[in-house]
């Protein structure tokens, strides 16, 4: 029987493999950093302004579905340590073409994201230093991160190692400081008590619906370091501690900040949305700068996904392309890192942003439209992969169970209702629904790709 701690060396079409080269502090750090994204920072105002201080259990819901999803993904990875993850998961659970499925649509998704991470970032930065282009700014981003994922797995590690130092930092202390202002002890600055939570559902339960649509989507970026691991020192431990700490990590930052922001601001101040929620309880503390501060940090998190994201979708198409699903110069693998498989995610990216400047208004909508609901049909071949690879582990294998999922099978059939409840709250709402149906479309055309391709190998 294989032991615990057998783990797959992926090797490029070449027969060069991909490098060890993360320590357990940069995936300490990944897993910590993947859960702080500038969808916090900046699009958690939106939720607050929909649902008021139900934001708390929007995000307290929401959160408790991303963490039944990353203890079921923790599952699978430690048992299977891949760099294609829950693609490679999902093709050795279901079929090669929900492993083509699920992974071309998460690389188009990461891809995208790279390209709106840098749009959002050069805004900043221009903002600093008016009359600069905001396009130059995204290619500079755009080279720096391309030119560290190209040299060493490393150089992502530390990069990313940094950055989640300085959000986790950030935000510490601005829980920190907002909990000192709630209890009446910070210097300059009066308790607001419960005032501002008196109206705790302004807006009915169509309110609260928006905002737990909002925060579903603000909790992308976990799944990365179900890739990182491939690629560490010791994957299966690693994994593991990651995955057991996300519980916290979750309930802290998400839910701890939006207790403090909702407790601390009035939800219907137009600052929430305008300056961003973080910003808008630093004002009402009167800390100066505050606007500044938050840019910075912003910033930081913004450069932090676009750094995670070429990562990502570069060991993705590199994962598709090791198990045949796609063409063999981007599964070339040099100096341990799989160098054309980054060029061409970076490229993507920023393909993007150019549609941006150029058809902002048709190509580029289609393109946002098309991956709105992404991350929901991954973690649905997740949660199918789990429930079909749990019951083949116990049979063959239940020493690479290290990480277990909590009550299976109930609560992964939960977690499965949940997605299913979602889907049905963005088929009600006019903003998701085309989003809804635009993320169906390009779903169903790679399975019968996927299908396709898959039933031409078997007549080989």
């Amino acid at each position: 029987m294989p032991s615990s701690t057998t783990q797959e060396t992926p090797t490029g079409t070449d027969g060069v493999s991909l490098s060890h080269g993360l320590k357990q502090r940069h995936l300490s750090m990944i897993a910590l950093g993947g859960v702080i994204g500038a969808g916090l920072f900046v699009g958690s105002g939106a939720g607050i302004a929909a649902a008021g201080p139900s934001i708390v259990v929007a995000y307290a819901l929401s959160g408790l579905l991303v963490m039944l999803v990353m203890r079921m993904l923790g599952e699978m990875s430690a048992a299977y340590p891949s760099s294609g993850s829950f693609s490679a998961h999902a093709e050795r659970a279901i079929g090669p073409w929900a492993g083509f499925t699920a992974g071309w649509a998460f690389w188009v998704l990461l891809c995208t994201a790279v390209g709106l991470e840098g749009i959002g970032a050069a805004k900043i930065v221009s903002g600093w230093l008016p009359g600069t282009p905001e396009w130059a700014w995204v290619a500079l981003f755009m080279l720096v991160f391309c030119g560290t994922n190209l040299a060493a797995v490393k150089n992502f590690g530390e990069f990313e190692f940094w950055f989640a130092a300085l959000k986790v930092a950030a935000i510490t202390l601005f829980l920190v400081l907002g909990v000192l202002a709630i209890l009446g002890v910070l210097p300059g600055t009066d308790s607001p008590g419960a005032s501002n939570l008196t109206d705790f559902l302004p807006n009915g339960g169509e309110g609260l619906v928006i905002g737990l649509l909002a925060s579903v989507f603000a909790y992308g970026g976990l799944e990365t370091v179900t890739i990182a691991a491939a690629e560490s020192e010791n994957p299966v431990q690693g994994v593991a501690r990651a995955v057991r700490t996300a519980m916290w990590r979750i309930a802290l930052f998400y839910i701890g900040s939006m207790a403090v922001i909702v407790t601390l601001v009035p939800w219907d101040s137009k600052e929430v949305v305008e300056k961003g929620p973080y910003v808008a309880a630093l004002d009402e503390l009167g800390i100066p700068g505050a606007g500044q501060l938050m840019n910075v940090v912003v910033l930081v998190a913004l450069l932090s996904a676009m750094n995670a994201n070429i990562y990502g979708a570069s060991r993705i198409a590199y994962s598709l392309v090791e198990r045949g699903q796609g063409p063999k110069g981007l599964g070339r693998v040099s100096g341990g890192v799989p160098r054309i498989a980054v060029l061409a995610s970076s490229v993507f990216g920023f393909l993007c942003v150019l549609l941006s400047y150029w058809r902002p208004n048709d190509v580029f909508a289609w393109l946002l439209n098309m991956i709105g609901a992404v991350i929901l049909v991954v973690w649905i071949f997740i949660a199918v992969s789990q429930l079909r690879l749990r019951r083949r582990l116990e049979r063959e294998a239940p020493g690479k169970l290290v990480v277990r999922m909590w009550a299976f099978p109930w609560l992964t059939w939960l977690a499965l209702a949940g997605m299913a409840a979602v889907f049905v709250l963005m088929a009600r709402e006019p903003d998701t629904r085309v989003q809804l149906y635009s993320t169906g479309g390009m779903t169903l055309a790679l399975a019968a790709v996927g299908y396709a391709w898959q039933k031409a190998r078997a007549r080989r």
